[in-house]
């Protein structure tokens, strides 16, 4: 399969400036740009372009991929209703250097180019800037950039000038990549296709050349329609510290069956032969959820390492009753009290006291209603007794539920 049937099989390619598909099947140099306005963590929504540049570059591409030092000072206004507060030099400074760990992370083994933009940027006089690139765009052309018109007019919030200029800055980027790495192709996400657009004239006005951009389609969960990567508790992040490997690990377990083969497509390096293979074992048997394991194993294992992927496999058997917290070593446990509520108590302690105490009932007479209603597990096993017994206890350890849900479990550990 050549890449541009590889891309197409994966729906990978929406927009593009390039007439036919199979131009990408010859390498060259692409690169990839990401801002650092919100966080120092990308999203599993920014993984997904990611992966799209992988792709590329295991195909024999050039890659030069681009962290936002500069765009991010003035800040994207695609996507946005109302215009973005500014961050300090030091905050953005410091959000980039936490994506380019990332980024170093995602490309690990391969070979690409690391570059920030600020470091061109910050040397770049506005008169100098107006005169290379800003007498080389039309207002009226720009002004009917779905992005920029939608916040224009009356009734809307309207757009300052530094972000309505940030189209420009981009396109001075692929410019100027294309002068110093001679980079051909801009690859991105379909909310990124008008500025991607900026570079591509710049490009054949000032250099008589032919350059291009391409666009992958947002990711859309095709249960509530929305755009995929968030979970009840919000974004979902690469940075282990705002969503543990665990979490990460289990937001790709609890995947819609309907949208699971799509995002074995964009999320994991496997192979058409591969990915039918999987579906084939997930339509045999829907509840074994082979699909959702084989892609939280190959992209956690990608994000945070194959150990963390262990142990977040491991954390999710206890939680799900597939494995005994008897079984857990002291890593697989320290994981669990970091996922869970958690308290110590003794043998003949009260579990009406335990519930209160770690949250799982606001007062001791909920959690009597709960133990009354058969609402109560330990281990699995409902209870309706009060205290706690010396066979509550697997190693020293138990888990205490209230319904089904994971959120609702308590790690209980022996005094």
């Amino acid at each position: 399969m050549t890449l541009s049937e590889d891309l197409l099989w994966r729906g990978l390619m929406k927009d593009r400036t390039f007439e036919k598909e199979n131009w990408v099947d010859t390498p060259k140099t692409f690169y990839l740009g990401v801002d650092c306005n919100s966080a120092d963590s990308m999203t599993v929504g920014n993984l997904a372009v990611f992966m799209l540049a992988r792709r590329l570059r295991q195909a024999g591409w050039k890659t030069v991929l681009l962290v936002g030092g500069a765009t991010s000072l003035v800040g994207d206004p695609g996507g946005k209703n109302e215009e973005r507060a500014l961050k300090t030099r030091e905050e953005i400074a410091h959000n980039v250097a936490g994506i380019k760990a990332q980024v170093q992370r995602l490309f690990e083994g391969e070979d690409f180019t690391l570059v920030d933009n600020y470091d061109w940027f910050k040397d770049i006089g506005f008169l100098e800037f107006l005169r290379d690139v800003g007498k080389h765009y039309s207002m009226t052309e720009l002004v009917q950039r779905d992005f920029i018109a939608d916040r224009m007019g009356e009734g809307k919030a309207g757009i300052s000038y530094a972000e309505f200029s940030y189209t420009l800055i981009q396109g001075y980027d692929f410019w100027h990549l294309f002068k110093e790495h001679d980079v051909v192709l801009q690859i991105g996400g379909s909310d990124q296709w008008g500025n991607m657009l900026s570079g591509v004239p710049l490009i054949r006005k000032k250099e008589n050349k032919e350059a291009h951009a391409m666009s992958m389609p947002l990711v859309i969960n095709k249960v509530t329609g929305k755009k995929f990567g968030k979970s009840e508790e919000g974004a979902v992040w690469l940075d282990p510290v705002r969503t543990t490997p665990t979490q990460f690990y289990q937001f790709w377990i609890n995947a819609d069956d309907a949208g699971v083969e799509d995002y074995l497509k964009i999320y994991t390096s496997l192979d058409k032969d591969a990915i039918d293979q999987v579906m084939a074992a997930h339509h045999q048997n829907p509840r074994e959820r082979t699909a959702q394991r084989t892609l939280a194993d190959n992209i956690t294992a990608l994000v945070h390492g194959e150990e963390e992927t262990a142990t977040a496999r491991t954390v999710t058997e206890i939680l799900t009753g597939a494995r005994a917290v008897a079984e857990a070593d002291e890593t697989v446990v320290a994981a669990v009290r970091a996922e869970l509520r958690h308290a110590t108590v003794a043998v003949g302690d009260s579990i009406l006291d335990t519930l209160a105490d770690v949250g799982l009932a606001t007062s001791k007479s909920e959690a009597r209603r709960l133990l009354a209603g058969n609402a109560i597990a330990i281990n699995g096993q409902k209870v309706s007794r009060d205290l706690f017994e010396t066979e509550d206890f697997q190693n020293g350890r138990l888990l205490l539920r209230k319904g089904k849900a994971f959120k609702d479990t308590a790690l209980i550990e022996q005094k």
